[in-house]
């Protein structure tokens, strides 16, 4: 896969996602949420690859924001079409994708960075990244799912202050407050990711898709969240991986899941 803003590698079922602009700090505008659509369905599709790692180029900044000029002189409804094709190609995607997504934030995640990272099934940063919705500031709200995603993560007091204030937090508050599950140097940071990574790929990919079907459950609206993890765990007990895992514990050795 070739891009223009982004860089995708594969190595040892990783693939590694690299948003490339760093001359503007990595910001979002319409080629790099169209090109990261696009490259998430690719990668979903090839069944070599059972983790992707999001992260930004250089060192200052995983996506400083969006690209405000793409945007500044909308109209409402040119605003309103802007977030919901946003949300639905790129943020929704990598939420319900059933790869799982570590975003590794190496810098400032602001706004629509910060958005996301919140949209990948979970996050890991550098020291030095600092974290925040500063949309209010610019008379506008959080569009790609900033204010429904950071309250399930942080709590609805911690977000309302975020959002109110536009205030960036640092990685350590970010670690704090369960909005990132870890915090290390900049040099250790992709190698954690690939850590963390090494550990999911030791389990059944099929579980794990189900997994993250049954969690994302509990915040879809109209959705009983124990039903579909009822479903989903009865689902398992039919699949190639339940049987190889099952019968390698009780053979006392490690399982080699199929992946089916």
């Amino acid at each position: 896969m070739k891009f223009d803003n982004i860089l995708v590698a594969k190595n040892n079922n990783i693939a590694q996602v690299t948003i490339n602009r760093p001359s503007k700090l990595n910001a979002l505008n319409s080629a790099i949420i169209h090109e990261l659509s696009e490259a998430f369905v690719a990668l979903e599709d090839d069944e070599d690859i059972k983790v992707i790692v999001l992260t930004g180029s250089g060192d200052k900044a995983f996506v400083a924001g969006a690209d405000i000029s793409e945007f500044a002189h909308f109209s409402v409804d040119e605003g309103g079409t802007l977030a919901r094709k946003g949300q639905e190609m790129l943020f929704n995607l990598i939420e319900n994708l059933s790869t799982p997504v570590i975003a590794a934030i190496n810098g400032f995640a602001l706004g629509g960075g910060l958005e996301l990272a919140m949209a990948c099934h979970f996050r890991i940063a550098s020291d030095n990244a600092k974290m925040g919705l500063p949309e209010v500031s610019l008379g506008v709200i959080p569009g790609y799912g900033g204010t429904q995603r950071l309250p399930q993560l942080v709590g609805k007091g911690k977000a309302m202050e975020m959002i109110m204030t536009a205030t960036m937090i640092p990685a350590t508050e970010a670690f704090s407050c369960g909005l990132v599950n870890h915090v290390t140097t900049p040099e250790e940071l992709l190698p954690l990711a690939e850590k963390i990574a090494g550990k999911i790929m030791r389990n059944s990919s099929v579980a794990i898709s189900a997994a993250i079907r049954a969690v994302n459950a509990n915040f879809e609206d109209g959705t009983n969240g124990f039903d579909v993890e009822i479903e989903e765990f009865g689902e398992c007990f039919g699949t190639n991986d339940f049987k190889e895992g099952t019968t390698a514990f009780l053979e006392k050795r490690k399982p080699n899941f199929p992946g089916k």
